[in-house]
Parts: C-alpha cells; sequence; structure tokens
C-alpha cells in the first residue's frame, strides 16, 4: 500500500452508478486520506440518474463527475481494486489487492429500487475504510 494514503479504485462496467456511488461515498468519508478513483471497462454517456438522485440527496456533490474509462496506468496505481459486476471485461492486474462486491446493478431502475443498492455500497465503503485503518471522518 502507498506509505501514506492508499489508492482505492472502484470498477464497473459503465462507470454511472455503482462505482460512481462508492467513489463519491468513499472519498466523503476519507476527506482526503484515501485517493479515490473509478472507472468502467465500457464507460456509459452519463450517469445513472436515480444514483444522482440518492447521492444529492444525501448532499453529496456529484457535479464534476463523469464516466471514466479503464487505463493500465489508473490500475496500476491502485493499492485495492474493487470490481462491481465487470465479470471478464475488467481485467486484473497482479500484486493489487482485489475485491468483488456482488452488487444489484441500478440500470434502468427507479430511485426506490437503487436506493437499497447505494445503502449497501455505503455499509462496504465503510468497512473498507475500516480495513485500510482509515478513521472515517464526519458526515
Amino acid at each position: 500500500m502507498s506509505a501514506e494514503r492508499p489508492v482505492v479504485l472502484f470498477l464497473c462496467i459503465h462507470n454511472s452508478g455503482r462505482s460512481l456511488a462508492a467513489r463519491v461515498l468513499l472519498d466523503h468519508y476519507a476527506q482526503g486520506r484515501i485517493q479515490v478513483e473509478s472507472a468502467g471497462s465500457e464507460p456509459s454517456d452519463e450517469l445513472n440518474p436515480s444514483v444522482v438522485a440518492i447521492l444529492e440527496q444525501r448532499g453529496l456533490d456529484v457535479s464534476r463527475e463523469f464516466p471514466k474509462p479503464l487505463t493500465d496506468g489508473l490500475a496500476r496505481e491502485a493499492d485495492v481494486v474493487v470490481t462491481m459486476g465487470c465479470g471478464d471485461t475488467c481485467a486484473v492486474y497482479p500484486g493489487r489487492r482485489l475485491l468483488d462486491w456482488d452488487l444489484a446493478d441500478p440500470a434502468g431502475k427507479t430511485i426506490d429500487e437503487v436506493r437499497p443498492i447505494v445503502d449497501d455500497i455505503d455499509q462496504r465503503v465503510v468497512k473498507l475504510m475500516d480495513q485500510l485503518g482509515v478513521v472515517r471522518g464526519q458526515p
């Protein structure tokens, strides 16, 4: 792991829902103590509107977020890579701690259907911070 500030990379296929929520939530809680990135193996053209609405309801700013492609450099920089439903489309990077979070895909779902998915991601992000030894910041 990086000496002072671990790098966590969240990956999903479109980088528009699950990995977006994980990136925004972890970045919020870590308050700069973790470098948080997200990417997709096949980035979407737009963010998932239900995920965006839920994050905004929680007072989180997603205005600078956009789906990003996975690059080799981004993956090699990461200490921890968390995949979310990529299957075989997300490459494996030797020497990285790899976690696979089995989460429902929020694509095409309503806010009420997506809320439990974001809540699950929230809980997993907090546990990941504990595993990395990073104390959660004020919400």
